[in-house]
């Protein structure tokens, strides 16, 4: 018998980064299912935006992932205002990429405050909620970067592993202690939003909608999914490269231009984000031209 899906009516949801792009989706398909659902973001304004084209079941509250007091703040304030918190989707994330050896170190130390730390925070502070009530469910967005290991986004790519490291630890951790918290974490590929803009393409992957990973979210949560992969095929792609010698495991990435997705992003493209995600604030000035990676000789 097909395993019927849990009901989500009713229940509370909080999203981190819930603005735009991922959170945004996410927001409008929990809402379709029933939920309430508050939209952190460190652009408040933006979030009060989205929270009113969504409907009185959406509310807006400032949040910056790495401040714990904030953090803490915007899930009182979402209890507060919907209910005993049910889901926690940790979504606010940042990409700056370009060439490891040009990176500064400023631009490291934000990605991993914002990518590795706010997840995290996010983690201990639901978890305290939940654990207590016995019920709930985290899910933690990573990327197939956090798989792989993508060329022209090695800090970025590192956050990422660490995101699926700390959810399966975490999942053993509540295992031991007996508790009834779920736990996911979703992998999508490149996604049509401001973060992914100007990126590279490979052979046989189409880039996705935000509402693709919302739907994948949506999923996991009905049916308590722990790994997730956006889309579902690129599981079978990961599953043969495990098996497959290194070196043509590599080959393969290589002939489907996989390792020039992030290589090959068009900074002039991305350039107004890049600035925008060193600060985390909306509506400044146009970026500096970050150097771009140039293929070796040969390739």
């Amino acid at each position: 018998m097909a395993k019927q899906p849990r009901i989500l009516a009713g229940e509370t949801a909080a999203i981190t980064g819930g603005a735009r792009g991922i959170g945004r989706a996410t927001a409008q398909a929990l809402l379709r299912k029933g939920m309430k659902v508050a939209i952190g973001d460190v652009d408040l304004d933006a979030a009060r935006e989205t929270a009113e084209q969504l409907g009185a079941s959406a509310v807006a509250l400032p949040l910056d992932v790495t401040d714990r007091a904030s953090f803490a703040a915007f899930l009182d304030g979402a209890e507060q205002q919907l209910g005993p918190l049910d889901v926690l989707v940790n979504n606010a994330g940042i990409m700056q990429i370009g060439r490891f050896l040009d990176e500064d170190d400023l631009t490291a130390r934000r990605m991993v405050d914002i990518n590795i730390h706010g997840v995290i925070l996010g983690m201990k502070l639901a978890l305290e909620r939940m654990i207590p009530r016995d019920r709930g469910h985290i899910v933690n967005i990573s990327s197939q970067a956090g798989k792989y290991g993508a060329p022209g986004g090695a800090t970025y790519s590192a956050t990422k592993h660490a995101v699926v490291g700390l959810t399966e630890a975490i999942r053993g951790e509540l295992h031991l202690m007996g508790a009834h918290i779920d736990l996911s974490y979703v992998m999508p590929f490149v996604v049509n939003t401001e973060l992914g803009s100007g990126l590279g393409e490979a052979r046989g992957m189409t880039s996705l909608e935000p509402t693709d990973v919302a739907e994948a979210i949506v999923e996991a949560l009905q049916f308590k999914l722990v790994d997730v992969w956006v889309p579902k095929s690129a599981k079978r792609n990961n599953t043969l490269g495990v098996l497959l010698p290194r070196p043509l495991a590599e080959g393969m990435a290589r002939a489907m231009k996989a390792d020039r997705v992030l290589a090959g992003a068009d900074s002039s493209v991305r350039r107004g984000y890049e600035l925008r995600a060193s600060r985390s604030e909306p509506g400044l000035e146009e970026a500096p031209r970050t150097p771009e990676l140039t293929p070796s000789a040969g390739e």
